[in-house]
């Protein structure tokens, strides 16, 4: 898989390739460290910068026109009403026992969990199903995806 991405992203610059995998969902910054240090040789820095700046744009997106794009295509399409209204009913289930307890801080939480179905789009989800104000969550979720790029940079540099 891993020489796969690579040759998928051999004619991007490493930069770039970078930003991109890390704005994938699925792989976000858990698969854009690992790749970007052992794949394509960039320094730990460059790795863990690239990989959070991919996975936090990503997360901005999700916070600040998912609610336009979700009632739009809820509003014409059946697959995508049952499609949304599973997804902010899985981000609930998973984050609201956090969210009562750690209150706006569990996006910070979500965000710096770095292990699948969980980590920074999770914690963006959940601020936007929770309704965190912008002003509050943005700086949540770049916290955490920093930190959660740091443990996956130590994890990916010493074992």
């Amino acid at each position: 898989m891993h020489d796969l991405i690579v040759n998928w992203f051999s004619s991007f610059p490493k930069e770039w390739a970078t930003f991109l995998v890390a704005l994938i969902p699925i792989t976000e910054l858990r698969a854009s460290i690992p790749l970007a240090y052992n794949g394509f040789g960039m320094s730990s820095f460059s790795a863990w910068f690239y990989s959070v700046m991919g996975t936090f744009f990503a997360m901005v997106l999700i916070v600040s026109v998912l609610d336009p794009i979700a009632g739009f295509l809820s509003r014409r399409f059946v697959f995508f009403q049952k499609f949304f209204t599973w997804l902010f009913e899985h981000t609930r289930r998973r984050a609201n026992g956090k969210m009562e307890k750690y209150g706006e801080w569990a996006i910070f939480i979500l965000a710096a969990t770095p292990v699948p179905l969980l980590g920074g789009m999770t914690g963006a989800l959940a601020a936007f199903v929770f309704g965190v104000a912008l002003k509050k969550s943005l700086p949540l979720l770049l916290l955490g995806t920093m930190v959660s790029g740091g443990i996956v940079l130590l994890i990916t540099m010493y074992l």
